[in-house]
């Protein structure tokens, strides 16, 4: 069991028969009045986000999120196959359960398998990704006084916003939560 005072940013519990992961948290305490916490809760399989007061002291199971390494080997039509590393299984995801969480990921990348009481509900790409960029407008030279950026395609076929000096054929670190451009690789 966990209480509201201890939630942290990425906690997992169940509430009401769902798993809901901690996004964001306030404790407050206010002058008058009992201290309260106010959260945003991310649903870990549908991923609708809710806004939440509890009491400190409200109880909750708390979820165990199995997280397990697998290489994204393919895709299929509406499949996608990944393998385990340690027992050479594959394992086809629907579209609906991968999303556009695979939208930076290569060919035989490791990526992580989220799952819940066996059911998978989501893929967790690494955290820093570095790719090619194949489709780009060329740059201007001495054109970097401003923070301007322009469109950039990457190899996976996402768009990124980078800065006027990334040209095509370029590798460029991404961060896969966010989907900026961090620097040139």
């Amino acid at each position: 069991m966990i209480t509201a005072g201890d939630f942290r940013n990425g906690v997992t519990f169940e509430l009401d028969g769902q798993v809901f992961q901690v996004v964001e948290f306030m404790h407050v305490k206010p002058g008058k009045g009992a201290a309260f916490v106010r959260t945003k809760l991310k649903n870990v399989i549908t991923g609708a986000t809710i806004e939440r007061t509890f009491s400190p002291t409200d109880k909750m199971p708390e979820a165990h999120i199995e997280r397990r390494d697998m290489q994204y080997l393919y895709n299929d039509g509406d499949l996608y196959y990944f393998m385990d590393m340690e027992t050479y299984e594959q394992v086809p995801l629907g579209t609906d359960t991968v999303g556009d969480s695979l939208k930076f990921v290569k060919e035989n990348m490791n990526v992580k398998i989220l799952s819940f009481k066996g059911n998978v509900f989501g893929i967790e790409p690494p955290t820093f990704v570095e790719l090619e960029v194949i489709e780009t407008e060329p740059g201007f030279r001495g054109d970097t006084a401003t923070n301007t950026t322009k469109p950039a395609t990457v190899e996976t076929g996402a768009v990124v916003k980078v800065p006027l000096f990334v040209n095509k054929g370029d590798m460029i670190r991404i961060d896969t939560r966010t989907g900026e451009y961090l620097e040139r690789a």
